[in-house]
């Protein structure tokens, strides 16, 4: 008889004790979000270039392929404000109808990168003598970018909590805190493309803007 009261008693213990950890059902709870956003100007300018050429022997075409890579990179090299990288090299046959090899194609890609608009243009002209340009596009910088949602954080928390009140007041509570608040940004705007026709001299690129946005998402409970 004592054991089966003991046993009883512990789990009476064990099931107040559940009572106790277990989070109260939580009321006048609201959830919602708030942003902040601008437009940043466009520092960055980012081209694509490559080195194309084609012929009977891929050994040969290999060759002129990194002769006139090498060539170009050493016109980068004489412009600091540019930075430079090589990128994918492939090598493929020509076919004809049937399917017998006519030649072959080659070509290995530069990708440019430069805040300096005017300088990265004119080496851009300088290079399509034996380079053709792929792609050329304007955007935000990392560090703009980076500044520009540092600034925006602080606006969506005064947004997030500006329409905190607002509830607050519609709800006619007498306060609320904050439950939980979670912070995203994102860039809204692609990079801007330029058509890339041969450049017969320099041109002036016009940067644009980019639209920055930091969204402030969470919940408050009403008291």
């Amino acid at each position: 008889m004592r054991r089966i009261l003991a046993v009883a008693a512990l789990l009476l213990f064990s099931g107040c004790a559940q009572t106790q950890g277990r989070e109260p059902p939580q009321f006048d709870v609201v959830s919602f979000e708030a942003q902040a956003s601008r437009e940043v100007q466009n520092d960055e300018m980012v081209a694509v270039l490559a080195v194309e050429l084609h012929g009977p022997e891929p050994a040969a075409l290999a060759q002129a392929v990194n002769r006139r890579m090498a060539e170009a990179l050493k016109l980068v090299a004489a412009v600091p404000a540019v930075k430079a990288r090589s990128g994918n090299y492939q090598t493929f046959p020509r076919t004809r109808e049937n399917q017998r090899t006519e030649s072959w194609q080659a070509s290995q890609e530069l990708r440019l990168e430069s805040a300096d608009f005017a300088a990265a243009a004119r080496l851009i002209g300088e290079l399509q003598r034996n380079l053709v340009v792929r792609s050329m596009a304007v955007r935000l910088s990392r560090e703009a970018r980076r500044a520009a949602e540092d600034v925006l954080i602080a606006e969506a928390m005064a947004a997030f909590h500006a329409r905190a009140d607002l509830v607050r007041a519609a709800m006619k509570a007498g306060g609320y805190r904050v439950r939980n608040l979670n912070l995203a940004t994102a860039d809204g705007s692609p990079p801007r493309p330029f058509e890339t026709r041969a450049m017969a001299a320099p041109v002036a690129l016009e940067g644009g803007v980019s639209q920055v946005t930091v969204t402030a998402s969470g919940s408050i409970q009403l008291r």
